[in-house]
């Protein structure tokens, strides 16, 4: 019989649960979204006063089976057991309740509210008259600090710290619920090396006590550091779990990227020209640092690297988002000041962002009004009025050229497909005749036909002339689109490599090191 959230809670507090084999137990479980298979058939095992890693590309699944297991998201099939149990969560305050607790990359403090008030959120102590004892949850914060050996005030505003005073905070907060399992999600992407230190000392406490942590990385190193298990998965799919003391790092590596490259990426060859784009020791404070390539007429230069390495501010700062700190940039050999997105149009740059929902498409305005809003100017521009005759025939031309389904050029964006929208971006640019174009990610959440017709489309434009940048998390469509390859790592540039000498094992070698 599988018992609710309640039960299960009410009898682990009873103390009538017996010492199961497996603290956690995950089988057969698969998850779907649109268009996209997540995990298919997954297993996963967690022993207590253990750190299980769990290793894989970006999309692999691992963040999906760690949102399944804190309640987030409701697998489509499988079987979980809890403490030897069988369970079914059904929102994140279920597995709290639970002693599951998930420690997001993304951390979801409250800024204005003090360290003690995030913690205790819910459950505050109250006085005879009902109100907040916050006497009593100062001390009661303080004694949980020094049980953690965290040096910060219960009454100072979240706001006020840093990102890894803020992430001791997320741990304290779990540790709080009496969680035995803690899924901690890339916590050190944001850290300094001594931040790191504390963190591992504190994640080694927990382990004695008997907790199971889950850790998502993409840092090898921490893994032979922190870890006693490591589990890989690959494409939704879980491969296998070795001993973290006898596992070598190039047979994880190779855990990782063990598949074949698809022929779905029809890359041209084309003559590759002068350099169109010069880039020297250039670095944003904080954020990565002595970064330099060329970039040539009808070359594609692919970015590769892992979550954390900076390729996304890289492409902000190329284009003026994120002006550089440091380092130089130079069109067809001319230094140019990037100061701005205005600078980088004029000197002929598209970009083409990460996530086109939040930063590309204007979702309420139409295909037309996307579409040429890069181009409200120059050409079109006449007497201080838009010449929008002009404008909606070439905005026309460019739907067909691109083969964007949609009704009419009135329709919303918003009711276009993942593919059809990035297809409008992707028109946006091309309606500025760019000599480089940076795309991130361009076939994200795309299904794999607009994504056949993307790499096409991106051929082509390689094949007239145009140097692009084009960044993704896709080994496969890095390896088969690109001709030469910059792999970042933590906001250094790690190698380049090029097309004839690089595969999925020297990527991941330059990328996680």
């Amino acid at each position: 019989m599988m018992l609710s959230p309640t039960t299960m809670k009410a009898v682990r507090e009873s103390g009538a649960v017996p010492q199961a084999p497996w603290l956690m137990e995950i089988e057969g479980v698969s998850k779907s979204f649109p268009g996209v298979k997540a995990l298919d058939d997954v297993s996963f095992q967690l022993r207590r006063g253990t750190v299980h890693a769990l290793m894989g590309e970006n999309g692999a699944g691992k963040s999906t089976l760690m949102k399944i297991i804190a309640g987030i998201y409701t697998p489509d099939s499988g079987t979980f057991k809890l403490r030897g149990q069988p369970i079914r969560l059904v929102s994140p305050l279920d597995a709290l309740e639970n002693g599951i607790a998930m420690i997001h990359q993304e951390l979801n403090l409250m800024a204005p509210m003090t360290v003690a008030e995030n913690i205790w959120i819910r459950r505050e102590p109250i006085n005879r008259f009902g109100f907040v004892n916050h006497a009593k949850m100062h001390r009661m914060t303080a004694a949980l600090f020094s049980d953690l050996n965290i040096d910060l005030d219960p009454d100072m505003a979240v706001g006020k710290l840093s990102i890894a005073n803020r992430q001791m905070v997320e741990i304290a907060k779990a540790v709080s619920y009496e969680s035995d399992v803690l899924i901690m999600d890339e916590p050190t992407s944001a850290l300094t090396d001594k931040e790191v230190a504390h963190l591992f000392a504190i994640i080694k406490t927990l382990r004695a006590k008997g907790k199971g942590i889950v850790y998502i990385t993409h840092k090898m190193n921490e893994l032979f550091e922190i870890a006693d298990e490591v589990s890989v998965f690959r494409d939704g799919h879980y491969v296998g779990t070795k001993d973290a003391s006898t596992v070598k790092r190039e047979d994880i590596i190779r855990m990782m990227v063990g598949r074949e490259i698809t022929q779905m990426f029809p890359k041209d060859t084309v003559p590759i020209g002068d350099v169109v784009l010069s880039v020297q020791d250039l670095g944003l404070k904080g954020v990565f640092s002595g970064v330099s390539f060329d970039l040539h007429k009808g070359e594609i230069l692919g970015v590769a690297g892992l979550v954390g390495s900076g390729r996304s501010n890289v492409a902000e700062t190329l284009f003026g988002v994120t002006p550089a700190t440091s380092g130089t940039i130079s069109i067809a050999g001319q230094q140019v000041a990037m100061t701005s997105p205005q600078v980088a149009l004029a000197q002929g740059l598209g970009f083409l962002t990460e996530d086109r929902k939040e930063t590309g498409c204007f979702l309420i305005l139409d295909v037309q009004q996307n579409m040429q809003v890069a181009v409200l100017g120059g050409d079109y521009l006449k007497n201080g009025f838009v010449r929008q005759t002009a404008l909606t025939h070439v905005c026309e031309a460019m739907r067909e050229a691109l083969r964007i389904k949609t009704p009419n050029m009135q329709e919303r964006v918003e009711n276009l497909s993942g593919g059809n929208q990035q297809k409008v971006l992707i028109g946006r640019w091309l309606l500025t005749k760019p000599r480089i174009l940076i795309l991130d990610e361009p076939t994200r959440g795309i299904d794999v036909g607009a994504k056949a017709e993307i790499h096409r489309m991106v051929s082509q434009l390689a094949g007239q002339g145009v140097g692009i940048i084009m960044i993704s998390s896709e080994m496969p469509e890095i390896l088969g689109m690109s001709d030469r390859i910059l792999v970042m790592h933590e906001g250094r540039a790690t190698g380049i490599l090029s097309r004839a000498e690089a595969d999925q094992v020297k990527i991941m070698e330059l990328a996680s090191h």
